[in-house]
């Protein structure tokens, strides 16, 4: 049900594109290439399972987890949209 001005599906589209857009952030931000052997924020060894588990490994548990929790408050929502379209 569409209100306002929004024409009918305009919010099922803003949630998909929000959707969307996080996911692509996510994809950006996944390792690549060869796992490090040493954590590139604090040089410690990083254990051969997590080179195994995780593909392209950079950090350390502890800095991995210190810098994801630096992200966590990034706020994602869709910034395609005109103003009184966007939903938070």
């Amino acid at each position: 049900m569409a209100v306002g001005w929004a024409r009918e599906g305009a919010v099922q589209e803003q949630i998909e594109a929000t959707i969307e857009s996080a996911v692509q952030q996510a994809r950006t931000q996944m390792p690549q290439g060869e796992s490090l052997t040493h954590c590139e924020e604090c040089e410690e060894a990083i254990p051969e399972a997590r080179r195994k588990a995780v593909v392209g490994v950079r950090f350390c548990v502890q800095c991995q987890s210190e810098l994801e929790k630096s992200h966590k408050n990034i706020e994602l929502y869709n910034r395609k949209g005109s103003k009184d379209s966007q939903l938070k």
